[in-house]
């Protein structure tokens, strides 16, 4: 498919975008905490993607590389919006729960409220960590990437994305046992 994609076949590409998609959405909602920014920075990646796609030179996976766009892209929206303001509320409502919530029967109506009443502390708290620490645990934790595919994507050794991902959630920790949550 990416050598279709190479040669310019448009439904290669739109085969592409449909198998990567949500991943890339739910990757961008991961660090940018908020579901439209996450499907404009999952369109600009695929337009990236689009007038890039020569340029890969398949040295690395596809999903490597993709993930490294995503990733780029998102640091630009936090970047522009660190400009904007240098304020990042924590306290708004404006998360779209029922696209993360994956439906499972052994839970109660308690119990799925409280899931995502959790969710949400998380995002808040994520929000306001460092991005470097948002990113290694999206990648690690998260999207559950090995330290392998994340050290190739970040561009760094293995064991600086094992230290990165201890401090990242450390710092996480202790956001979170800030905001009165037991851990």
């Amino acid at each position: 498919m990416i050598k279709q994609c190479k040669k310019g076949s448009r439904s290669a590409f739109n085969e592409l975008v449909l198998q990567y998609q949500d991943q890339v959405v739910n990757f961008a909602y991961s660090m940018l905490s908020d579901r439209e920014d996450a499907y404009d920075a999952a369109q600009e990646v695929f337009i990236k993607v689009y007038k890039n796609i020569g340029s890969f030179e398949e040295k690395s996976s596809f999903n490597t590389w993709l993930y490294k766009i995503c990733s780029n892209v998102c640091k630009d929206i936090l970047r522009k919006r660190r400009v904007r303001s240098n304020v990042i509320s924590i306290d708004t409502g404006d998360y779209d729960d029922e696209a993360l919530d994956i439906e499972d029967d052994r839970y109660t109506p308690e119990g799925a409220l409280e899931q995502s009443e959790a969710q949400k502390r998380v995002r808040a708290a994520m929000s306001v960590i460092k991005d470097e620490y948002r990113e290694i645990i999206t990648y690690c934790d998260i999207q559950q990437k090995s330290y392998e595919e994340t050290a190739a994507i970040l561009q760094c050794p293995v064991g600086t994305v094992k230290s990165r991902l201890n401090r990242a959630r450390m710092a996480l920790k202790r956001r979170l046992e800030e905001q009165g949550e037991n851990i």
